[in-house]
């Protein structure tokens, strides 16, 4: 097998990761303070981060909104920031901020996991039918699609499809939505055929009665 796609497959995962949690997540927003930590913020159709500095010794926490056009709120403390967007939200975000795992994934409930499991799921779902029509291609040294590709694809497609609406992605929902129905399609005609093979195959094994000797009449009775 080729070591040069393994390392292509490798180095647009790191740019990927790059472009997610690295300068890029960030493009047009103001610069973070030292020690802050940051989760995406959705008002309407405006996009922006949170920042907030967690408690220290001598400080409490303190908030501040930057959006991506550049401008910046005032920092504000907690209890101004619970006053303007509620205990649940200002919670959810303490709650993030403390957690590495809801800063990985960008969530801010327990309850989110479930949907990243989801979304997990299909993106291994997806990985794994081009990785099994990789194996047989470069095995047959031919372009080769085997009926466990749709099969997958279906599972992943549906999977993100359910995630990106959770995520309200709707780049991601149209993307899946054409895919899903394509992969349902070619297995319905996978299947059509499979039942055309067999009957064929089942006429084909079947004795032809043209074929068939004459039946020998049965003796005459005896005189």
């Amino acid at each position: 097998m080729k070591w040069e796609p393994l390392a292509a497959m490798l180095a647009l995962l790191i740019l990927g990761l790059w472009l997610v949690w690295g300068p890029g997540k960030h493009l047009g927003v103001p610069e973070i303070r030292p020690g802050a930590r940051t989760t995406d913020l959705r008002i309407g159709p405006v996009r922006g981060i949170v920042e907030f500095v967690p408690e220290s010794d001598d400080a409490p926490p303190t908030f501040r909104l930057l959006y991506r056009d550049g401008r910046a709120t005032e920092i504000m403390p907690e209890g101004v920031f619970r006053e303007r967007f509620g205990d649940s939200v200002t919670d959810q975000i303490l709650a993030s901020g403390s957690n590495w795992m809801f800063r990985l994934f960008n969530i801010t409930t327990w309850g989110s996991l479930v949907w990243i499991g989801v979304g997990l799921g299909g993106q291994i779902a997806f990985f794994g039918r081009m990785a099994i029509q990789w194996v047989i291609s470069e095995r047959e040294r031919r372009s080769v699609v085997p009926p466990l590709f749709w099969y997958l694809s279906l599972v992943g497609g549906i999977a993100l499809f359910l995630y990106f609406a959770w995520r309200q992605d709707v780049v991601g929902v149209l993307g899946q939505t054409t895919g899903v129905v394509i992969y349902a399609r070619n297995i319905r005609l996978i299947a059509k055929q499979r039942r055309r093979d067999a009957r064929r195959l089942a006429r084909e094994a079947a004795p032809d009665p043209e074929g068939l000797p004459d039946p020998i009449d049965p003796a005459p009775p005896a005189p």
